[in-house]
Order: C-alpha cells, then structure tokens, then sequence
C-alpha cells in the first residue's frame, strides 16, 4: 500500500466528543486542517456551534452536534444524524471528561455517578453503539490521562473513570482486532486547557504542555499503516515534574 493512502486523514470522518474546548477543540482544528470532515460533539451544543462555524470558514468541514455522552438514547439518535450528514465513521475520539476535585467523605454519590457516566460509561457507549456506522477499518481513540498511571488525594472518581478507560481500551483492542478495528488509548499529561486553568488558578501554566501537542500525537495513531496498531501512548509535557 502506498504510504499516501493511510499518513493523509483527507476524507476520512471522524468524532470527537468534548470539542467545543480544551483538547477537543485541539483535536478537531487538526483534523480540519488535515483534511477531515468532523463531527463537533459537545454536551454544549452551542460551543460546538461556534468551533465548527469557525472551521467552516477557514476552509474546513466540520458540522456540530450537540450530545451528552452519557445518555444512551441521545447517542442513538445523534449518531445516525453525523453519519447521514458526513458518511460512515473511520474513527471515534472519546475525548469529553469531567472531573470533581472533593474527598471521598464529602463526595456526593450524584458527583461520583456523574464522572463515571461522563468518563467511562460515555466511551463505552459511543464505542458500543459507534461500532454499527463505523467503516470498514475504523478506529476509537480513548483519551486517558496521567491519572490513569497514578493517584492524588481528592480524585478518587476522577482516578476509577481514567484507569477504569484504561481497563475498557485494551479489552477493547483485544476483541474488536480480528474485525480489523483498532483502539488506542492516548495518556495525556497536564495541558493548558479550561480543565485545568480554570479549577486550579494558581497552577503554573509554563509546566504544561500546549493540547495541540496532543492532537498532534492522535494524528500520528490515526496514520499507521492497516497492519499496525498503537495501543498505547503517553504524551507528557517536558517540564511537568509530577511525573516520574
């Protein structure tokens, strides 16, 4: 196969959940430019209104839905309208994730369930159900975090959602292989995105990295050749020192 058919992401479609900000945003502005035709998923409808507009006009084709990744019927209705608009999906991007900074005896169970559904359940559904319009040769990419590889105090849904992601990818990469399908986790460290800057002002900013670095990471996973699959990648920020 000629390395043009597979190292380009021209034509191909994609989903990206969470990208009305942060890293989702990052991740569809690099699809766009690459070619790609996305799909703005985003529990904000309007937020993903305004990134797809703005890809638009830069030349781009994206078209925004709005989506909360943890209702099943939504996703079963949502993800119908992306394919008769763009075509069939040749990859899925779980990237939506929220976290609640809170001990466990202050945890309310409605904060736990609502991480969970959001970080874990969402991921396994939009795989799930993402499977049926998914072309031949498709691709879940499940962006994880450094939270899944260690823990600090206050994050114990936050910490169960990414390592429980991390369980659900691999057992996703072994089962779906055979039908050619690949799945790949993308461990991201601390990026300047509103999930961090905006829940921890005083973080220091220069010690994080830049989430397009991010984005540019999943287009390396997503141009493999058909008979090679990143399970695996870890991106980390070249200054952060809370990692080994």
């Amino acid at each position: 196969m000629n390395p043009s058919d597979y190292e380009s992401l021209s034509g191909r479609v994609v989903l990206v959940t969470g990208g009305g900000s942060g890293l989702g945003t990052a991740i569809c502005e690099m699809l766009a430019r690459e070619g790609a035709s996305v799909a703005v998923v985003d529990i904000h409808e309007d937020a993903a209104a305004k990134v797809a507009s703005r890809l638009q006009q830069e030349g781009g084709r994206a078209e925004p839905f709005g989506m909360d990744v943890s209702d099943e019927s939504a996703i079963l209705d949502v993800l119908p309208r992306i394919t008769d608009k763009l075509g069939p999906l040749d990859a899925i991007i779980n990237n939506a994730g929220v976290d609640v900074t809170i001990g466990i005896k202050e945890m309310a169970s409605a904060d736990w369930n609502r991480v969970i559904a959001t970080n874990l359940t969402g991921p396994f559904l939009l795989s799930k159900h993402g499977l049926a319009h998914m072309a031949e040769g498709g691709h879940i990419v499940n962006v994880a975090s450094t939270a899944a590889r260690r823990a600090w105090p206050n994050a114990s849904a936050y910490h169960a959602s990414k390592w429980g992601l991390m369980g659900l990818t691999h057992a996703l990469h072994a089962e779906l292989r055979s039908s050619g399908i690949k799945v790949t986790a993308v461990i991201a460290g601390g990026m300047r995105t509103p999930f961090l800057l905006e829940r921890f002002p005083d973080i220091d900013a220069s010690l994080l990295q830049d989430p397009a670095n991010v984005a540019r990471s999943i287009k390396f996973v997503l141009t493999q050749p058909p008979e090679t699959v990143i399970p695996e990648v870890m991106v980390l920020p070249m200054k952060e020192t809370s990692w080994p």
